[in-house]
């Protein structure tokens, strides 16, 4: 009598066999797509135009990737309405790690600020790594009767003097450093918007502004030049560019951070070998002393970590900032 197919145990045997079989097939495959990536030029997205700290970073980790990978590295620059354009580009690219992404401070504050973003950053992308942050400089003019920042937080609660500070644009890192400090030192600084760092800067050298939350190029020449006295770095703790000047917590306010940033993602579904690839390679190129310090010139810091990692920080910068814009009453301008 011919034996049945049906049995039981032969099934599980079979399908355990199969299944065997598949993994061990799988298990080669996902490490050539690994050991293959990439095949050809790499391009990575910034949302923002030439010459700035995003691009300056991302033109230095993307070129000693391309000597890593022995193919060429292309940024593209794909400037407008506060890195929306850009975003929405990059995430329409190939999930295959061909086209990234370099995000900054604004995708976590636009998911707050603007409305029917034509992208969600934590949907349409997988975090990579954090690449930089970009510290930001506490200076006053040097008529401001404050030495330090627990001395400046007293004069603004004193009312004797109205105090204004500079930001290079409404909504912009700059302008949220203030509104953050507002929020925590209970005080009332007057927000004073610019087109850019420079006209700030302008006008707080002229006395038109008291108060500047500026970021490093344009901080540091002036406190150089001791045109402006600096009370803190907004960093989370000293910076290597100063070492000399406190940290804003550490100067007054506890648990003060006000950094700009910016990071790497990739198209969501992109395959999981190749973004550990691609934040392993990162991660070896950012340890490079040589680019690092080719960063701390630019007024950038290498902040590389974990894709865990980024993924993390990247909801709590969201969350944090929109406490600040919703507390602050900040809108989209």
């Amino acid at each position: 009598m011919p034996q049945s197919n049906d049995h039981p145990g032969l099934n599980r045997r079979s399908l355990l066999a199969a299944g065997m079989a598949t993994l061990a097939v799988q298990q080669p495959l996902l490490a050539l797509a690994d050991d293959n990536w990439p095949t050809r030029a790499v391009k990575f997205i910034v949302p923002f135009p030439p010459a700035g700290p995003v691009d300056t970073t991302a033109r230095a980790f993307s070129q000693k990737l391309g000597e890593l990978w022995k193919q060429p590295t292309i940024v593209d620059n794909r400037a407008g309405a506060g890195g929306v354009v850009g975003a929405a580009a990059a995430a329409r690219e190939p999930a295959d790690g061909y086209g990234l992404f370099v995000g900054a401070i604004h995708h976590s504050v636009n998911h707050t600020l603007m409305d029917k973003l034509p992208y969600d950053i934590e949907k349409d992308f997988v975090p990579i790594s954090f690449a930089a942050l970009f510290p930001v400089f506490l200076v006053v003019h040097p008529s401001v009767p404050a030495n330090n920042v627990k001395e400046l937080i007293a004069l603004a609660k004193s009312g004797t003097t109205q105090l204004s500070y500079g930001s290079a644009g409404n909504g912009g890192g700059t302008h949220l450093a203030g509104e953050l400090f507002n929020m925590m030192a209970g005080v009332k600084l007057q927000h004073v918007p610019y087109k850019g760092s420079a006209p700030a800067m302008t006008d707080l050298l002229g006395g038109q502004v008291q108060i500047m939350f500026a970021d490093a190029p344009t901080a540091l020449p002036q406190i150089k030049a001791n045109r402006v006295k600096v009370l803190g770095v907004a960093n989370p703790s000293r910076s290597p560019m100063r070492p000399d000047v406190p940290s804003i917590s550490e100067a007054g306010l506890p648990g003060y951070a006000a950094y700009s940033w910016c990071a790497l993602f990739a198209p969501a579904k992109t395959p999981q070998a190749v973004q550990e690839r691609i934040n392993r390679d990162f991660n070896a190129v950012m340890s490079d002393p040589a680019v690092r310090q080719k960063l701390l010139e630019a007024g950038a810091e290498a902040d590389p970590g974990t894709q865990e990692q980024m993924r993390k920080r990247l909801r709590a910068e969201i969350d944090k900032w929109a406490k600040v814009i919703k507390t602050a009453g900040i809108t989209a301008s």
